[in-house]
């Protein structure tokens, strides 16, 4: 949300022009005028006896008028009482009293005249009064013997003072009584009570009168009050009574009856512009409800408020209009009574029209009215110098006419001061206004060259502040030789001002106003400055906050340049806590470690001279709520109580829910379980009890933020012993040897023994044979063995629990086996079919359940290669196994390798281990691909053949047949040849390829077959040589000394060259054209530097491109092939193909495996020392 205040507002408008018009009616003091009265003392004057008594009586006027005094309606001579002096070029008087005065002895009706050579001006009747704070008289107060349930009024009967004292009941030690509905003090001071209880029983009862005049406090003796409950009355009764007598009757509900006011009606009489106070006060059992209604119509809105438990009934600012019957209503569940009280607003005379001061010039006509309203309506008198107008000097220029004077045609002698009167029972009012008849040109009071200053859209009130004599007419002019201001955008006021209404930045200006009569004429100027408002551009925001974290609030303005804003923080409307951890910055405000305290609302408030703005945002500071508290437990059942609580603190983020937690003190002291949890809206819960449990609870609440710290721990609660309600879980029989049954559970928590002596009775018998149980009873163990038993048979089994007090219910049964021994015969008719080369299927017979012994839980295939056939050589023995889960005959038995010879067995599994194996089972896998031949070796290069060498694959995986060997060239545009064919016995190793192209680079691609089919190739890559001649010589010259030395001079050459060109490209080289430029330079045309815009030098355009595309290479110096069609990368060892410093490729062509017929290089030329020397010609 946000603020906007300007001193250009409306309130402050009205403020303004309110005090201009009221300078327009001033004469200036250097002016003739009559005596004007400035401050005089209040009507009703109370002081304190103990102080000096001032009077107070000031007034203007030229020449300055003298004071004197009437006291009691005589004239009061000061010069004779050498206790009362006036102060110098005052009427104030000062009654001393502090040195032997009397206060009372000055009481009395006072009035002041303040008198000069045109006229008398006289204050108001000041009635003096001292204050007075009498004693309590002595009285004997009896005690206040009192029945339960019946009312009582205990009354204070304060001493008149005056002013009246105020009223309040305290004890002995100054502490003030507690009321409510049912206690309270009435408007007369003293204390009703509609009903009384045992706990109002006291002897301090004391009712305090307080004297704020003399700032004193009187105290009446204290009221004892016994109230005698029923029990207690009964209970002394019998003690003195026969059986026969008749016992005190019970409390009794009663319904209402009003102990203030009495009767049904009465009346209240209230001037009007006072606060109206109605009371209506009850006695009942139970405490009557008071409700208040107007007869006819509505209480009036926003201004009535119900005060002392809406037993008071308060109403401000009464007007004439709030006369009427208002009823009170006091109600229980027995019924109710009224009261009508008829409320009459008299008032006192109020202003309609006051008089005001006339200026007049001679031969002038002009009026004085006197207009007050009141009721009874108000008698108008008029005096003339403090005279009554009646018996005053006669004025031909004056006549009377009833609350109107009218003058005609004045003079000079006409200046006087009237004094309008008027009063009817309630009050008087008195005003004096003067008529001062003057000849004056016009004179502007308003400073020249003044300047205003307002904000935009604002409006603006240039001041011009006049008086002559007839009165002047104004004018407004803009500007030195601007033209007169007339039209709807200006308002013209009566005291001179003009009212901009919405003042714009055009506004802005020189002003001109001209006063004028028939005396002469003056102009003033002042200057106008229209200024942009202030605004918060970014405001505070509303913040949630975990306790101790950090916050941060917003407050960025923008203000005009020619105001000095200043920010001021404020938090609930309110100063900033002084303390380190608030930070005020430039446009923020940070709060550091945010504690509970810091919730609230802040508000930014950006002040200038002429205008303020303000935004405010809310802080709600959160944190996981407090621990409750108070806990208590009632309604203890043997198996449930009733648990209650009160919440602690949500911190500002509501309380989800409640969790219940509970301490066993008997079987696990100091150890919390989790009990129960419920919403957050609820605070009781019925919980479950076990027996024989020492309970304590605790109350954890949980909110958005977390959990609380747990509760203090409720009162213990111990309930009775009783028998186990349930037996243990989890029951077992398994045999951990051939020969026993171990029977095993899950024993019984300590709660759920629900007594002492927890044991438990174990018993079994074989299944399906007619045995008799067999039981056995054992302490608070969780296992038992039975020895003797057969092998793997069942038996059904029960664990019962029992205590002191007897057993838990009957147990269900469960089933357990005795200990299992190893199977004792192998799976039959173990059966192969082999599916294809490396996967093969087994079968067997499953083998008798009752030869399994145990648990029956699968077979196990063991299965391993004997030899490969192709190669009939033995080698170590890895014997696999298959795990078929269950009572399955059949397994699959992948991952076999071809054209081999296997054995396998199979064996049955129970929980104790692995039976016997069948015989062994042989089986064959047919033959399958081979795997790539094991190398491809090409050396030899010659003219037009080459050289093929190769490895038998490393997997035959059967008999070999042949080898496929396939070549094809590849040309300087990486096209590939024809595809040449050729079938290889396989008995070979090597082959001469001949008739091939010189200088041509192969692709080849090799592998071998079984009579299953081909199986995978490998690649590899080679060049025959140029013509043997040619080749010769260029050996020939590369051998020689004297080429190497010139060919690494060249090098040499050129890597300096590469280096100067590569440090001039960085720097920027010129070109000519730059240079003719720079000789004949025009300063309106400089190229401009692409990084930060300023004027600079021309620069190789190649700098500031990006490099294409396979233009350079890597840091790592090696070559990507996505970085160009051209790479060497694919005929090289991998992708770390590397390159010599002057560019040559090096390393050797090796074998690269491909699944198809890739793209050959550019060049087809050979690796040799001799074509690395040719890349230089």
């Amino acid at each position: 949300m946000m603020k906007k205040k300007s001193i250009s507002a409306s309130k402050a408008s009205l403020v303004l022009f309110l005090c201009q018009m009221i300078s327009a009616l001033d004469v200036p003091l250097d002016l003739l005028q009559p005596p004007t009265i400035t401050q005089q003392s209040p009507k009703d004057y109370i002081v304190d006896p103990r102080e000096n008594i001032v009077i107070q009586c000031e007034a203007k006027g030229k020449p300055p008028p003298s004071f004197s005094w009437t006291r009691n309606g005589t004239h009061f001579d000061i010069d004779k009482d050498a206790q009362v002096t006036m102060k110098p070029n005052s009427g104030t008087l000062v009654i001393n009293i502090m040195n032997g005065g009397k206060a009372e002895a000055y009481e009395g009706v006072y009035q002041c005249t303040a008198r000069n050579e045109r006229g008398a001006a006289i204050s108001n009747n000041i009635v003096i009064r001292p204050s007075r704070s009498p004693l309590w008289t002595k009285e004997k107060l009896e005690p206040n013997h009192v029945r339960e349930g019946d009312s009582l009024v205990l009354h204070c009967r304060p001493p008149v003072g005056l002013p009246p004292p105020i009223i309040f009941w305290m004890d002995n030690a100054f502490q003030r009584l507690p009321q409510s509905e049912r206690v309270s003090q009435g408007l007369n001071g003293d204390l009703y009570f509609s009903n009384v209880q045992p706990e109002d029983t006291r002897e301090d009862y004391i009712c305090y009168a307080r004297f704020n005049h003399t700032q004193t406090i009187q105290q009446k003796q204290p009221i004892s009050v016994k109230v005698f409950s029923m029990d207690s009355l009964n209970d002394t009764i019998a003690a003195n009574l026969s059986d026969t007598d008749i016992y005190a009757k019970p409390v009794t509900e009663r319904q209402p009856i009003l102990l203030t006011p009495t009767g049904s009606t009465s009346t209240k009489v209230e001037l009007r512009g006072n606060v109206l106070l109605l009371e209506c006060i009850a006695a009942g059992l139970p405490t009557p409800v008071i409700r208040w209604i107007k007869e006819g119509g509505e209480l009036p809105v926003n201004r009535t408020f119900f005060e002392n438990f809406k037993k008071t009934l308060k109403i401000i600012d009464v007007s004439e209009a709030d006369s009427g019957n208002y009823k009170c209503i006091a109600r229980n569940m027995l019924g109710s009574v009224h009261h009508v009280i008829s409320v009459t607003v008299k008032a006192a005379p109020y202003w309609i029209t006051a008089p005001r001061n006339l200026v007049l010039s001679p031969g002038e006509d002009g009026t004085l009215i006197c207009r007050a309203n009141g009721n009874p309506k108000p008698n108008i008198s008029w005096f003339a110098n403090g005279v009554p107008i009646a018996i005053a000097p006669e004025d031909p220029s004056r006549k009377v006419d009833g609350d109107t004077i009218i003058f005609s045609h004045v003079q000079e002698r006409s200046s006087a001061v009237y004094q309008c009167n008027a009063s009817n029972e309630y009050g008087y009012l008195l005003a004096n206004a003067f008529v001062n008849v003057l000849a004056e040109p016009p004179r502007v009071l308003t400073p020249a060259n003044k300047l205003y200053q307002v904000i935009a859209d604002s409006p603006a009130l240039l001041d011009c502040a006049y008086f002559g004599s007839p009165k002047p007419e104004i004018e407004w002019f803009k500007g030195v030789k601007g033209s007169i201001l007339r039209g709807n955008e200006y308002v013209f006021h009566d005291n001179g001002t003009l009212e901009i209404p919405v003042a714009q930045k055009d506004s802005t200006g020189t002003y001109t106003c001209v006063a004028r009569n028939e005396l002469g004429k003056v102009q003033n100027e002042v200057r106008l400055e229209v200024k942009d408002p202030t605004m918060i551009i970014k405001q505070p925001e509303y913040k949630v906050i975990q306790r101790y974290g950090q916050v941060s609030f917003e407050c960025i303005i923008r203000h005009d340049s020619t105001l000095l804003p200043t920010v001021i923080w404020l938090k609930d409307n309110d100063e900033l806590p002084d303390d380190e951890r608030f930070l005020v910055g430039k446009d923020n405000l940070t709060i550091m470690n945010v504690t509970d305290k810091d919730d609230g609302t802040y508000t930014c408030i950006v002040n200038t001279t002429l205008d303020s703005v303000s935004a405010s945002a809310v802080l709600t500071v959160v944190a996981r709520p407090n621990p409750p508290f108070d806990l208590e437990l009632t309604g203890q059942l043997e198996r449930s109580v009733e648990l209650s609580w009160i919440p602690g603190d949500e911190n500002n983020s509501p309380i989800r829910n409640f969790v219940i937690e509970y301490e066993d003190g008997l079987h696990e002291p100091g150890v919390w379980h989790y009990q129960t949890e419920v919403p957050g809206t609820q605070t009781t819960v019925q919980l479950k009890l076990s027996p024989y449990v020492n309970y304590s609870f605790r109350v954890i609440a949980v909110n958005e933020i977390g959990r609380s710290q747990p509760s203090e721990p409720s009162e213990q609660y111990l309930t009775k012993s009783a028998n186990p309600d349930e037996n243990p879980s989890n029951v077992q029989g398994i045999g951990s040897e051939p020969d026993n049954l171990v029977i095993t559970w899950e024993s019984l928590k300590g709660f759920q023994s629900n007594g002492p002596g927890l044991q438990y009775k174990v018993s079994w018998r074989q299944k399906d044979v007619d045995d008799e149980w067999t039981s056995v009873i054992v302490a608070n163990v969780s296992k038992y063995i039975v020895s003797g038993t057969p092998t793997f048979v069942p038996y059904e089994i029960k664990v019962q629990a029992l205590n002191d007090l007897g057993y838990a219910p009957e147990p269900s049964e469960v089933i357990g086996h005795s200990g299992e021994d190893l199977p004792m015969v192998a799976p039959g008719n173990v059966q192969v079919h082999v599916i294809n080369s490396t996967l093969a299927k087994v079968h067997w017979d499953p083998v008798p359940l009752k030869t399994v012994r145990g648990h029956l839980q699968g077979y196990k295939v063991y299965y391993w290669k004997v030899q490969s056939l192709s190669r009939r050589s033995r080698r170590h023995v890895e014997k696999k196994i298959l795990t078929f889960r269950g009572n399955k005959t059949f397994g699959m038995l992948p991952g076999l390798e071809p054209y081999s010879s296997y054995k396998l067995n199979v064996r049955v599994v129970n929980g104790k281990g692995e039976g016997p194996a069948s015989p062994d089972k042989v089986f064959k896998t047919p033959e399958g691909v081979p795997s790539s031949p094991s190398f491809l070796k090409i050396t030899n290069p010659t003219l037009d053949s080459l050289t093929l060498e190769w490895g038998s694959p490393t997997h035959p995986n059967g008999v070999l047949t042949s080898y496929i060997l396939k070549f094809q060239p590849i040309n300087n545009t990486h096209e590939l040849g024809p595809l040449v064919e050729i079938r290889i016995p396989a008995n070979e190793s090597s082959l001469i390829l001949k008739n091939l192209n010189y200088s041509t680079r192969y692709k080849f691609y090799f592998n071998a077959q079984t009579s299953v089919g081909s199986g995978s190739q490998i690649t590899e890559e080679a060049v025959t040589i140029m013509d043997e001649a040619m080749a010769s010589r260029q050996i020939d010259i590369a051998t020689q000394g004297w080429f190497i030395g010139l060919m690494c001079a060249v090098a040499l050459l050129i890597l300096i060259l590469l280096i100067v060109c590569f440090i001039r490209r960085n720097k920027g080289g010129k070109y000519p054209v730059k240079e003719k430029e720079d000789a004949h330079a025009d300063p309106e045309i400089q190229p401009m530097k692409e990084d930060d815009g300023t004027f600079g030098e021309y620069s190789d355009a190649e700098d500031h491109k990006p490099l294409k595309k396979g233009s350079r290479t890597p840091s790592d110096r090696t070559v990507k092939k996505e970085d160009s069609d051209d790479s060497l990368v694919d005929y090289g060892e991998g992708v770390n193909g590397q390159f010599n410093e002057d560019g040559s490729f090096i390393g050797q062509y090796s074998g690269k495996k491909e699944k198809e017929p890739a793209e050959g290089n550019e060049s087809s030329e050979a690796p040799s020392p001799v074509n690395a020397m040719n890349s230089f010609v």
